[in-house]
């Protein structure tokens, strides 16, 4: 990305601030609610594609070990 890609992704970011800043109460609400959907959706596909890939298996296999060795508590 060159410097003039970046200026234009800063004015957008910028853009969008005003614009959300001037939403009234029930459209930040909407607004809110939306993006905490939006939010977590990708969250969601990042988190399954890590998994696919097996970046997570380390994570996984040391959590099975500590069941196993009673290091965990009943939540």
């Amino acid at each position: 990305m060159n410097s003039g890609d970046n200026t234009a992704a800063m004015n957008t970011v910028q853009e969008i601030e005003c614009a959300v800043r001037q939403l009234l109460p029930k459209d930040l609400a909407l607004f809110r609610a939306w993006f905490i959907e939006f939010s977590a959706t990708l969250w969601d596909r990042r988190f399954e594609a890590d998994a696919l890939e097996g970046q997570l298996d380390d994570l996984a296999a040391e959590a099975l070990r500590d069941l196993l060795e009673g290091r965990c508590t009943e939540l």
